[in-house]
């Protein structure tokens, strides 16, 4: 028979569910995916348990399905997810844009307005990031060449070879009031390219030279110690302000423009809309933007960072902690790009930022406790979450981006957040405390803060001494208390020593169907022997035939364990039993292959591949290894009728579990056959599993 594909198993297992169509939401766990269906009825057991890549199929009640996969199921998820039909229903993986507007819509509550403000404002940034990224990291190296005197980045006049470098950059933050306009006009559903044109017409050599003109006025803000150059256009007062790089200007005309337009499509007959609704924005909105609109963004942006400065100078504490406390919030949500917004602003009137080192404390506590996941999952061995947090911790570290570790690890475990804040809060306070003479860390550039862009920050030390606090804080923190719930951690352990024994018993497997032909000498002739011995040995291994019971109780048939999972065969041939002692014994000889850190299940694999767990009690890992005192170790041998573990099953029945043994042999299905008894009394010792190999 061919071997099928993954994608042909994810196809397989989705219509065994009853199609892309019948699925209302679709996740999973450690070994288990997760299906809400419309239609519960439609879900064909035998068809998905027929699957090579299924253990077991359970409905659930209700409309929830599970369908055990094992340690793979991380794989056959996003197989599934990528499958057309999925695609087509919408019923695949959301994007960064779907979570964060899902994570909004639960948030809403009567005032939809300011949800749908903070929309528009995320939506406008959200994509350039990567031009941001990109431009932030080139300042970065020029700062580097000027920290180690290659150049000097703050001449006013330069090389024509680093004036160039400057043009690479800038080109991003000069023009960044020209993309805003267009990703704003396209959130509001209008031409994108009509309140871009609006801001291009305030950057043009001819609105600029006005400031040059003879006719020209200059007045002095006194406040914010800058002059003003005001010109009579057509009569009126014009303030002429330099709009590059200022972004509250688009963000204020693109509502105006979109009302506008799209007031003008319902006036004027479709046949010329290309023609005329374009023309008579441009004409409506360009001289209202510089008339009114520009002027008045300006003011708006000027005075709200003369107030963050305010906060900044007089009450440094409580604005260093504020921002990274905040940022942990904002970010999932795509809020936090009116503070970036105020950051531009800062340097084009005052000609540096201090909002970006205490938010750089944020990004680096957020990175630590991607590093503490990073450790723990190389410790535990977890393949999927190792990878997935080294590529969030690259990306952070060296982009300052925090997306990666937000979505793909922090908000998928309750655990994480309230250390992280820990990390934010012990970083805001140090940066406080040791930059509170000097007004705060400024930068004169826009960066994404990571290990990259430390330079471009000053002071510099106070800077890197609380990035550190805050990441090494936040790394520690879940180093020691671990990332997920002591449930979260007993199913990953489960899948991860069951992916594990699995992988053993094919090697075995395939060893054994190689021993004949090395006996006979076929192939390399007789040095194949003594390149093999290991298969020829396996050979010689006794046949596992009973299984004893590894306590002394009353026998309860599979179909009646109270545990799904175990009841419908999925993770093998059971039988449970419920106890009359407290010790729980191995049940035959072999190697222990798992041992739950909550006591509770272990796992013993025979010398000739026989897999066994036992499981004591149902749902005891909430119990979090209270009552439960083992006597075993991983990897560790065992003889029949040694002591796994010592249970106190008085405090299992106070805690309200059921106390029932269940020992199962998981690899049923490789077997000839599996026979257990049903019903009756027995003695730890006794046989309760036949087995014909």
């Amino acid at each position: 028979m061919a071997k099928t594909s993954l994608q042909e198993n994810a196809a397989d297992i989705l219509a065994g569910v009853g199609g892309a169509d019948n699925i209302s939401s679709f996740t999973h766990c450690a070994t288990r995916l997760r299906f809400e269906l419309k239609d519960p009825s439609l879900a064909d057991k035998e068809r998905l348990e027929a699957n090579p890549k299924v253990m077991g199929a359970i409905a659930q009640g209700g409309s929830h399905y599970q369908v055990i996969v094992g340690g793979d199921v991380a794989s056959v998820y996003t197989a599934m997810n990528q499958l057309p039909e999925m695609k087509a229903s919408g019923g695949a993986s959301k994007s960064d844009a779907d979570v964060k507007a899902e994570a909004r819509s639960k948030t809403k509550g009567k005032y939809s307005w300011l949800d749908a403000f903070f929309e528009y404002l995320s939506d406008s940034f959200r994509p350039l990031l990567g031009v941001l990224l990109g431009a932030s990291l080139i300042i970065a190296f020029a700062a580097v060449m000027d920290a180690f005197g290659v150049a000097d980045f703050r001449a006013e006049v330069k090389s024509p070879g680093w004036q160039f470098v400057d043009a690479m950059w800038r080109s991003v933050f000069y023009f960044l009031p020209v993309y805003v306009a267009y990703n704003a006009g396209k959130k509001l559903n209008i031409d994108p390219w009509v309140p871009a044109a609006v801001i291009l017409a305030l950057m043009t050599p001819e609105f600029m030279s006005l400031a040059d003109h003879p006719d020209v006025v200059t007045q002095t803000n006194q406040l914010l110690g800058t002059e003003t150059s005001i010109i009579q256009v057509f009569g009126l007062p014009m303030l002429l302000n330099d709009y590059g790089g200022n972004v509250f200007v688009p963000l204020i005309m693109a509502p105006i423009a979109a009302l506008v337009y799209k007031g003008l499509q319902k006036i004027i007959p479709s046949a010329v809309h290309m023609v005329f609704v374009p023309f008579l924005t441009l004409a409506i909105v360009i001289p209202l933007t510089a008339f009114l609109i520009g002027p008045f963004g300006v003011i708006i942006g000027n005075y709200l960072g003369i107030g963050l400065a305010w906060l900044n100078g007089n009450a440094p504490f409580i604005f260093a902690i504020l921002i990274p406390m905040l940022y942990p919030f904002l970010v999932p949500l795509g809020l936090h790009w009116p503070l970036n917004a105020l950051m531009l602003v800062n340097i084009n009137t005052l000609g540096y930022d201090f909002i970006q080192g205490p938010m750089g404390v944020w990004n680096f506590a957020c990175f630590g406790a991607t590093a503490g996941v990073l450790y723990i999952s190389m410790r535990d061995r977890d393949t999927q979450m190792r990878q997935t947090s080294a590529s969030a911790l690259a990306a952070g570290l060296f982009g300052g981006i925090s997306e990666p570790s937000l979505y793909g690890i922090h908000l998928r475990f309750k655990k994480i957040y309230p250390r992280m804040l820990v990390g934010c809060f012990v970083g805001g306070v140090t940066i406080a405390i040791l930059s509170a003479g000097s007004g705060g860390v400024q930068t004169n550039a826009f960066v994404f803060t990571s290990l990259l862009t430390v330079v471009v920050f000053n002071p510099i030390v106070p800077y890197l001494i609380a990035i550190a606090v805050a990441f090494f804080t936040a790394f520690i923190l879940i180093a020691l208390t671990d990332y997920r719930t002591p449930e979260e951690k007993a199913e990953f352990e489960a899948a991860r020593d069951a992916q594990e024994a699995e992988a053993a018993r094919t090697t075995v497997v395939d060893e054994n169907q190689d021993a004949p032909a090395i006996a006979a000498g076929e192939g390399e002739g007789e040095s194949s022997l003594s390149e093999k011995p290991a298969s020829v040995a396996t050979l010689a291994q006794p046949s596992t035939q009973f299984l004893a019971a590894p306590i002394s109780g009353e026998l309860v048939a599979m179909a009646d364990i109270k545990d799904a999972a175990f009841a419908s065969g999925a993770l093998g041939e059971a039988v449970g039993i419920v106890p009359t002692s407290n010790a729980v014994v191995a049940p035959v000889a072999g190697t222990v292959i798992s041992v739950a850190k909550t006591g509770h299940a272990y796992g013993i694999k025979t010398d000739d591949g026989v897999e066994i767990l036992v499981h004591i009690g149902v749902d005891t890992v909430k119990m979090k290894g209270e009552g439960f005192t083992p006597a075993v170790e991983k990897k560790q041998h065992v003889e029949a009728g040694d002591l796994l573990a010592t249970v106190d099953f008085e405090a299992v029945d106070a805690a309200g579990f059921d106390p029932t043994v269940i020992m199962t042999v998981v690899n049923s299905k490789s077997l000839d056959s599996v026979t257990a008894a049903t019903a009756g009394k027995v003695e730890s010792g006794d046989t309760v599993f036949n087995i014909s190999k």
